[in-house]
């Protein structure tokens, strides 16, 4: 049983074991496992640990259950714990030990996919024979959900299988009642998080909501979970954009959510722990849209987790990343994970710029026409474009934009540094009203879209180089947007989205990555 861990820690069983540190560089979260070699039957249980009272620790401080964050039972056999480096390196030496590694910090990786796939609901069609999801058990782990969407309506959803044993965790703003017979079970991770991040957020972010309980702050966790298995959504759109039916790919699938993302990134600690017990809880599959650049098998939770579930039959899909066009930075390689890349789709949403000459350059948003006309987006307005500055000011970062230069006016941001709908926030404050986003040489014409808080739109890198030009060969250069939108038949697509990682695979360059790309 864990005890004191201020000093070195043996293990009292002679078990082959793999050893892992996470944390900080004063301190480590530890987590211990047995190597995946004897199948589930035969696999001896986890030893016990303990900590001797004497033994020169090199400074630890504070109890077994204050340190201690993590016992993994099921993904991985061991634990996780905060330790600092001369523990760790003490434990490094003894015997059985075969690695020790600091925690790892993962990033994040709608109403007509599933029209553009070619799917719907006849009786002869793929989705109908597959039953649209109907008794499959997903857990999403990701920044958790946002129970009251509509997405996650139970009606006509059947009873909770017999085999799910999870629960609907109580936590701040969320408890057991906002779960159903679709978001079945909802818990939350954040013991890694808090062990690098002493605060929550820390204070560079303390503007940031978060919500310690599995509701989600972010966003992104809402999304993947309703785009796997959200149910029936009539008349969904955005601003009255892309009007239509919303649903997911499973409908009729149940949704088990596991928060171990946080506004500061998604700790290998959590993420295990939320994979341990999703194996535990009966899921059937287990979906993960997060990860980073690639690193060695034996290094990666993700890989080591997911192999014990897929020893245990639950399937395990993972996005590829979002870090393309580079060559091999497809993430989650393993070849036990189907990995997901992202593909287009032939429906957009038009934006144009309208210049002083007669020039009409292609961009697109997702600022609804309605609001647009409402805040003078008819009118030409003065384009102005700061750079050369020390403060970043041509990406628009937050503070760098000078208020006597950008009022009123319709304000060039290039790509790069910070989100894109962060610079539209960093020129609203500056006074500006509009903003063109220009891609970059690395962007080419990726047509990302945005809801912005402003009129907004984003053009391509053909585009950004005319209007540039445009600005510094003339005394006054104006601009207009003109609103376009929802198109649908787009040629070419899908196609592999420019943000989307690339193969091939880094540390296992003979197997193909990603598996499959799809929309999402």
């Amino acid at each position: 049983m864990p005890c004191r861990t201020s000093s070195p820690c043996t293990p009292t069983a002679p078990h082959p074991k793999i050893l892992f540190t996470h944390g900080l560089p004063t301190s480590h979260l530890l987590t211990l496992s047995l190597p995946p070699i004897l199948g589930p039957s035969t696999r001896p249980k986890p030893p016990n640990i303990y900590c001797p009272r004497g033994g020169g620790g090199g400074g630890g401080t504070g109890t077994a259950s204050s340190r201690l964050l993590y016992s993994y039972h099921t993904a991985a056999e061991g634990f996780a714990a905060r330790l600092t480096e001369n523990e760790a390196a003490a434990l490094q030496a003894s015997p059985g030990i075969v690695s020790i590694r600091p925690d790892r910090r993962f990033e994040l990786h709608t109403t007509y996919s599933y029209k553009f796939l070619g799917l719907n609901i006849s009786p002869g069609g793929a989705w109908a024979k597959s039953g649209l999801g109907r008794g499959s058990i997903i857990g999403v782990l990701d920044t958790g959900v946002w129970p009251e969407s509509p997405s996650f309506s139970d009606h006509q959803m059947p009873p909770l299988p017999s085999r799910w044993q999870g629960v609907c965790q109580d936590g701040e703003n969320f408890n057991s009642s906002s779960c159903n017979r679709k978001l079945i079970g909802a818990r939350f991770y954040s013991k890694g998080h808090r062990a690098n991040y002493p605060t929550n957020p820390p204070a560079s972010s303390s503007s940031l909501l978060e919500y310690m309980s599995p509701r989600d702050a972010h966003g992104h966790g809402t999304h993947t979970a309703s785009t796997a298995a959200g149910t029936t959504v009539n008349g969904a759109s955005v601003f009255g954009l892309g009007t239509g039916v919303a649903q997911g790919m499973a409908p009729e699938a149940h949704v088990a959510v596991y928060k171990v993302c946080w506004f500061n990134g998604c700790y290998s600690s959590d993420i295990l722990a939320g994979m341990d017990d999703a194996i535990q809880d009966g899921v059937g599959i287990l979906s993960l849209s997060l990860g980073g650049f690639p690193i060695p098998l034996f290094e990666d939770s993700i890989a080591i987790g997911s192999f014990r579930a897929t020893e245990r039959g639950v399937a395990v899909i993972c996005a590829a990343g979002n870090n393309g066009p580079v060559p091999s930075s497809v993430a989650n390689e393993a070849p036990w994970v189907t990995t997901v890349g992202a593909s287009t789709m032939d429906r957009r949403f038009p934006m144009f710029l309208r210049l002083g000459n007669g020039r009409i350059l292609y961009g697109e948003s997702m600022y609804p026409g309605n609001r647009y006309s409402k805040n003078g987006g008819k009118k030409a307005l003065e384009l102005v474009h700061e750079s050369g500055g020390s403060k970043g000011a041509e990406y628009c970062l937050k503070g760098s934009l000078s208020r006597a230069r950008v009022a009123g006016k319709m304000v060039v941001c290039d790509r790069g540094i910070n989100g894109r709908a962060e610079k539209g926030e960093a020129v609203k404050e500056a006074g500006g009203a509009a903003m063109v986003l220009a891609n970059a040489e690395i962007n080419l014409q990726e047509d990302s879209v945005d809801v912005h808080v402003l009129p907004a739109t984003m053009i391509g890198f053909k585009e950004s180089t005319e209007l540039k030009k445009y600005i510094n060969s003339t005394r006054r250069p104006v601009g207009q947007l003109v609103y376009g939108g929802t198109t649908v038949g787009r040629a070419r697509a899908p196609a592999v989205a420019l943000f989307s990682s690339r193969g091939p695979s880094m540390t296992n360059p003979s197997v193909l990555k990603p598996d499959v790309i799809a929309r999402g």
